[in-house]
């Protein structure tokens, strides 16, 4: 099964065949050299037999390029996109649905008793239900060549390589049919583009976003300058072509950072924001504030809220409510439609006006107070008093400050929304050991078919809080 280079250290440029047991986190083929060595083999599924060219040494493994698969897993599948292979805006398209939800929910498991040392019942995944076309959010690196052609896509997998498409399967079908179209005319415009603001600079990124219950478009260019000729006269045409773009905006982004947006952004045609249907809300999403990029599996998380705190508050009824990084209140006005009384607290001042117009178009102001503040400052005042903290933080989990105000202060309930299984499993033991908090429930909830990314809903009390 292997090459003749079993009885030799391993050398880039070798070949050989492997065995793949399993996936690492990012959702690469795990598998062994006959040396012992660990390798990583992008686009391997657990079980198959590969034949792979190793590619250069990591600190503790080595990586190799996939170049046949000798015997498939019966989970392998036709990718719905020919770029697959290449582009790393996916990276399981490959392999089934039902084997991707296996796996996410074994990934949760695992992080939970590996990172957390917490050996408890996860509840099965919540699969999506539209595994393609189900995104209603693209941020789309843009470059121009030498030639002076546009390029636009993902970067490839590991590099910073724009891999050029003009379709994405994984997008809702009104944003992939933009795709094409916008870069024909951006090509023709003659602005520079670098996604790396490199060189003349100007654009670096093409944002698209889609209320999904409403159809409402909205383009976003992010730019390093807005030096861009003709620019408002471009917009004026995208309107009227496409009647469902209520929009067209600018974000300017100079500094050389691998932050996507900066911190203005202007709108040049129409109005900068989409509106969308969540959970029987309407909500106002701006072009440069977060929402869920899976609209149909972040509203399953609302009544999985609704129910746990009914639960676990028994017949007291509804509290004082925080909701720390509440954004534009997607998960904490629903709560106030149950008669929470919520605190929200965001550092992005455009997220909390968009919050507070959100109350008031569904007539929750009288139960809602927005605050644009510093999270951690904040928080040390609403804790006390308060009856449940809900938490929904980026990948990185809970700032180590955060945790210590939750620590000094903690709420009989919280609530913990995760879109990584490492971070979450982290907190949770730091919360469980110190906090005095039981961990009552876990629950997977597939954001993000096609990739490694998993969402999950930990809740969390004190007994004797409850009591």
């Amino acid at each position: 099964m292997v090459s003749a280079v079993a009885s030799t250290s391993p050398r880039p440029g070798d070949q050989l065949e492997l065995v793949v047991t399993g996936l690492n986190h990012r959702a690469e083929g795990v598998s062994r050299l006959p040396q012992g060595q660990v390798c990583f083999v992008p686009g391997a599924l657990p079980g198959e037999v590969v034949r792979v060219k190793l590619s250069h040494p990591a600190r503790r493994h080595w990586l190799a390029e996939l170049v046949a698969v000798v015997q498939p897993s019966e989970e392998r599948c036709r990718p719905a996109c020919i770029l697959a292979a290449r582009c790393g805006g996916c990276s399981l398209q490959h392999w089934s649905a039902q084997a991707q939800s296996q796996w996410k929910q074994q990934v949760v498991v695992d992080a939970l008793e590996r990172i957390g040392h917490l050996r408890t019942f996860v509840r099965p995944i919540l699969a999506a239900p539209e595994p393609l076309a189900y995104r209603n959010r693209a941020v789309i690196p843009v470059e121009r060549t030498n030639e002076g052609l546009l390029r636009a896509g993902y970067y490839r997998r590991g590099s910073h390589r724009i891999v050029n498409m003009n379709r994405c399967p994984v997008l809702d079908p009104r944003l992939d049919a933009l795709i094409a179209p916008l870069k024909q005319d951006l090509e023709r415009s003659g602005w520079p583009a670098s996604p790396d603001a490199m060189g003349e600079g100007g654009l670096r990124h093409l944002a698209l976003r889609v209320g999904r219950g409403t159809g409402e478009l909205l383009i976003t260019l992010i730019s390093s300058h807005d030096n861009l000729p003709d620019l408002d006269a471009l917009a004026s045409r995208w309107m009227e072509r496409w009647p469902s773009l209520v929009g067209v905006c600018l974000n300017l982004q100079p500094r050389p950072t691998n932050t996507l947006m900066g911190e203005f952004t202007r709108t040049v045609d129409g109005r900068g924001w989409v509106q969308e249907d969540f959970a029987g809300l309407r909500l106002h999403i701006g072009a440069d504030t977060f929402f869920q990029v899976n609209t149909s599996q972040a509203e399953r998380v609302v009544p999985l809220l609704s129910q746990a705190l009914q639960r676990l508050r028994g017949g007291r009824g509804a509290g004082v409510l925080v909701d720390a990084y509440c954004g534009i209140g997607t998960y904490s006005l629903p709560l106030a439609r149950d008669g929470w009384q919520v605190r929200g607290l965001e550092r992005n001042p455009e997220a909390v006006r968009l919050a507070r117009l959100n109350a008031d178009k569904n007539k929750l102001s009288e139960r809602c107070r927005f605050d644009a503040v510093d999270v951690d400052a904040a928080l040390a005042d609403q804790l006390p008093g308060s009856d449940v903290l809900f938490v929904d933080p980026p990948r990185k989990g809970l700032d180590p400050r955060t945790l210590a105000v939750v620590l000094a202060s903690p709420p009989p309930v919280l609530l913990y929304l995760s879109c990584d299984p490492a971070t979450l499993a982290r907190d949770l033991g730091l919360l469980t050991e110190r906090g005095g908090y039981t961990l009552e429930e876990v629950q997977p909830i597939d954001f993000f078919p096609q990739t490694s990314h998993v969402e999950t809903l930990a809740v969390l009390h004190r007994k004797n809080a409850l009591a």
